[in-house]
């Protein structure tokens, strides 16, 4: 079949054309037919097959991150119990309002216990924080250097949390026998719920 056998085909009489250009024309129908179903119709549930699939592997990912916190659950419950076991504990060593008053009393106790002389022990403003209030004291005592360990070594074993803090020591006099150290002592209660509201 030719170039010029083409220009004789007759359309309106399909059925007597050569069977070369039959077979060209069905060739062509059929590839309309299948790249207009592919078009329309088998495009978009291919791309509705990659996004279901993509979705899939996140949430398998999400559901093996799940069953991993799953199978751990017991040991997270274990763990929160004993942060708050340990919270509490921590908690009770902050003293409420009526045991500030007992806990300065031990602080300067303590000092005294050491062979320390108070220059100044002098008690500020309370800083209230999330849930407690801190405490701070300025404190100058005079002694050596191995009182002035005695003295932390006492306020490291009270019963209740007291820090040491901003320490600076000088000599004291021309022979340097005496130190003066001067810090701020702080000491911590834990505010009452109706303390917490008000905030």
């Amino acid at each position: 079949m030719n170039l010029s056998e083409i220009n004789e085909l007759d359309f309106s009489n399909v059925g007597n054309w050569p069977a070369a250009a039959k077979a060209v024309v069905i060739v062509l129908l059929v590839a309309a037919v299948v790249f207009g179903a592919y078009w329309f119709d088998t495009r978009h549930q291919y791309e509705d097959l990659q996004r279901l699939q993509s979705q899939e592997n996140n949430l398998k990912q999400r559901l093996s991150v799940k069953a991993a916190k799953a199978a751990n659950l017991d040991a997270y419950k274990r763990q929160l119990d004993e942060m708050r076991q340990s919270f509490g504990e921590m908690k009770r060593q902050l003293p409420n309002q009526t045991e500030v008053a007992a806990l300065l009393v031990d602080i300067s106790q303590t000092g005294l216990a050491s062979g320390l002389e108070f220059e100044l022990f002098k008690p500020g403003p309370e800083i209230k924080k999330d849930f407690y209030a801190e405490l701070p004291i300025q404190i100058r005592v005079t002694g050596s250097f191995h009182q002035f360990g005695d003295f932390v070594s006492g306020i490291a074993a009270l019963p209740r949390i007291v820090t040491l803090h901003d320490i600076t020591i000088t000599p004291r006099g021309k022979d340097g026998s005496k130190l003066v150290m001067t810090a701020v002592a702080k000491t911590y209660r834990y505010l009452t719920d109706e303390e917490v509201s008000r905030k």
